[in-house]
């Protein structure tokens, strides 16, 4: 007994050493405190925390929001963890206001942690895994694994914050393992969350490996693997097809319908509760007088634009324009899109439109003509604001423009040449090792456009600094083509064609009077019908799904969904349009009751009668002959042959995909026949005349490491599947969103 305790005692205190944080070993490991990383770089690295998880509800609503191996998930609790985490996003961004993105992601990270607790976890202890801080050590600060860095990453510029970036822009060990040492309060909840994720994910690694470990391929399994991928079949086969006759003239009854069904039920099996819906559209379209008045707008903008400068047209468009956009566009004659040819002979300050092109007015300006080369040769030297390795703000435009014009003056004072500035101080790797040079192009070469107007408005010789959206340019035209044609600089305003509130408010009672008056089910469908509308679907709803084909932001649909009744009618706005929808069905997790899969169960019953009625005519006609040819002729169906068929395929040419059939070619021996067999496609039967056999290998090594990788490949997905499905999940997160 005392030995049962000694060893006891051994594994308590193993367990206790285990839970120590890493945070302390990194802290011994690293010595004293050095100072404090600011909290700012906290508030950016929390950014990454949250990524997946969900929310709940089921069985009594008011009380909890789901359940996993049949314990009831209390609401509150929930709901105090969910606020937990949107705390700390709240003091990150130094505000209150969560969108409903990020709150959605925090309910999806919390549920996570339950279906992780609850389901996964247990799994480890079961079969003794464990992970020592040493591992987690290695894993987050000695040798940080991509999912750290990840972690680390500004997501809005995609590279690793700055204060604990290396000079080529990777995470710097040394800044990351002070940041570890030095951290405190949200710093140390921040490393706590890391240290127990890449923990999780050690447990997940081990325990996915333990399985693979556990399946392994048999000699037997790989010699039939073998011969299934390298031996062919031959055989001939007759085959009356379940299409040959017409449902129609199948007759069966309800009880016949009941015990198919009955026989059948493990078909008819819902994995998950899902919902369908009926509903019609009230689309929200612009109105004549809607259209008019936009007309009247956009003839007023385009009357300003007549007498606007060229320097004041950019501020005018952004008044004008649909969100504020300035679109100034040089255009030739094969590219203008300018519908009045007029604009090639007009002067500059002409004013084309306002032209109706469908979803928009637009007015269009021609601002000036210019007479420009076919095509031209530069060389540059680029003096960027960005670090061309690490993407890191390097100079601001004005030290740019500062640089670019003293080397200008130096190059034209002969004191350097261009080649040695593109070599030494050039910023564009693109055309660096060619003199900075990118070769003849023309006005429809993917170069922004104040780098092509350098060279192709330019003459030969000419040395000039341009400004780009990546710094400044000293362009030196090379050449230019002697042919040349006019550029048109024209700037556009666009006017939306939107409804008016008055319209938008005038649908939605037309929509809201049909819901009024067809709410049920019965009434809906037949005002749907009178009045001709066009019934849209959705099926196979989830109660965690967000959006549906067609109707984005659908979350109140859908909440709606899960807590009306079969038949329920009610109105829904979205920004387009205007949705009346019914529920028209619920399927429930488990098996389907029969009137709603009446249809497919009907259609079954009908084959499988035509299978029994099928197996009686070739077991009637074929009087015992083995000959496929013969039963063929006596039943007038004609013969077919298959040669070199794979064991392991699938499919028959002319056929399809019947696995029936094919099982039944690989079982049966070269020279025999089988009896009528029902199929996927019909009742047949079939004759195998031959097998080609390729040699089984003595060694079989390459087969079974084919088979294993193919198997383990399957294993992570399918046995973290089979641990949801027996902890039968019940996941109900729109109803606390």
């Amino acid at each position: 007994m005392s030995k049962e305790k000694n060893i006891q005692a051994q594994v308590d205190a193993d367990k206790k050493k285990e839970s120590t944080s890493v945070l302390e070993k990194i802290r011994r490991r690293t010595g004293l405190l050095v100072g404090i990383v600011g909290l700012a770089l906290v508030i950016f690295i929390l950014e990454s925390l949250l990524g997946s998880g969900a929310s709940i509800f089921g069985g009594n609503e008011l009380s909890i929001v789901g359940s996993i191996h049949g314990k009831n998930i209390d609401r509150n609790d929930f709901l105090a963890k969910v606020e937990n985490q949107l705390n700390i996003i709240r003091q990150q961004k130094q505000a209150n206001d969560i969108d409903d993105a990020t709150r959605a992601q925090v309910l999806d990270y919390v549920w996570q942690q339950y279906v992780s607790d609850m389901v996964i976890k247990p799994q480890y202890a079961k079969v003794g895994i464990t992970v020592g801080e040493d591992e987690v050590y290695e894993r987050v600060v000695a040798h940080p694994v991509p999912t750290i860095s990840q972690r680390l990453t500004d997501q809005k510029t995609g590279k690793i914050y700055e204060q604990l970036a290396a000079p080529d822009g990777s995470l710097d060990p040394i800044k990351f393992r002070q940041f570890v040492q030095n951290a405190t309060g949200d710093q140390e909840m921040f490393v706590k969350q890391m240290e127990e994720d890449v923990k999780n994910m050690r447990y997940a690694e081990k325990y996915a490996a333990l399985i693979r470990k556990g399946l392994y391929t048999t000699n037997a399994e790989a010699k039939e693997g073998f011969k299934a991928q390298n031996n062919k079949v031959n055989f001939t086969y007759v085959i009356k097809r379940f299409d040959s006759v017409s449902d129609s003239t199948v007759k069966v009854t309800d009880s016949d319908i009941q015990k198919f069904y009955s026989d059948h039920s493990y078909l008819f099996i819902n994995t998950e509760t899902t919902r369908k819906i009926e509903y019609v559209s009230f689309d929200v379209l612009p109105s004549p007088s809607d259209v008019e008045a936009i007309a009247k707008d956009a003839q007023r903008a385009a009357d300003d634009f007549k007498v606007k400068t060229i320097k004041e047209d950019s501020s005018f468009i952004s008044q004008e324009s649909e969100n504020g956009m300035v679109n100034i566009q040089d255009m030739n004659k094969k590219s203008m899109i300018v519908r009045d040819s007029a604009i090639f002979t007009s002067p500059a300050g002409t004013v084309f439109g306002p032209y109706n092109e469908g979803a928009y007015f637009k007015i269009y300006k021609l601002q000036a003509v210019n007479s420009i080369a076919d095509s031209a040769r530069v060389r540059h030297i680029l003096i960027g604001t960005v670090d061309p390795q690490t993407q890191q703000p390097k100079r601001s435009m004005a030290q740019a423009k500062k640089t670019a014009d003293s080397l200008l003056v130096l190059i034209k004072e002969k004191r350097v040449t261009f080649d040695t500035l593109v070599k030494t101080i050039s910023e564009d790797g693109g055309s660096k090792t060619n003199g900075g040079d990118y070769g003849w192009f023309d006005e429809n070469k993917g170069f922004v456009q104040p780098f092509k107007d350098a060279g192709l408005m330019g003459t030969k010789g000419n040395i000039s600094v341009v400004q780009t959206q990546f710094g400044y340019h000293i362009i030196e035209v090379l050449d230019v083509s002697k042919t040349r044609h006019n550029s048109y600089k024209v700037a556009q305003i666009f006017k939306l064609i939107a409804p008016s509130d008055e319209t938008n408010q005038n649908i939605f009672a037309q929509a809201n009077q049909f819901a009024g008056e067809n709410n049920t089910g019965e009434l809906f469908d037949k005002a749907v019908d009178a009045k001709k509308l066009t019934k849209r679907i959705g099926d196979n709803i989830k109660e965690s799904d967000r959006q549906l084909p067609g109707l984005d932001g659908a979350k109140e649909m859908i909440k709606w969904v899960y807590t009306a009744k079969k038949g329920d009618v009610s109105i829904f706005t979205f920004s387009d349009k205007h949705v009346v929808a019914k529920i028209s069905g619920i399927k429930n997790k488990g098996v389907l009751p029969l009137e709603d899969v009446m249809d497919e169960v009907k259609t079954l019953a009908i084959k499988d009668k035509k299978a029994q009625m099928f197996l009686t005519e070739f077991n009637t006609k074929a009087g015992g002959s083995k000959n496929v040819n013969d039963i063929a002729t006596k039943l007038g169906l004609e013969a077919k042959k298959q040669e070199n068929l794979p064991l392991a395929s699938h499919n028959v040419e002319g056929l399809g995909h019947d696995d029936i059939l094919m099982g039944t070619a690989n079982g049966t021996k070269a020279g025999a026949t089988s009896k009528a067999i029902e199929g996927d496609n019909g009742v047949f039967v079939l004759s195998v005349s031959s097998i080609a056999e390729t040699p089984v290998p003595a060694d079989l090594k390459m087969q079974k490491m084919q088979m294993d990788q193919a198997t383990g490949g399957r294993a992570d997905y399918e046995v973290f599947n089979a641990l949801k499905e027996i902890a039968n999940i019940e996941d109900h997160k729109s109803r606390v969103e």
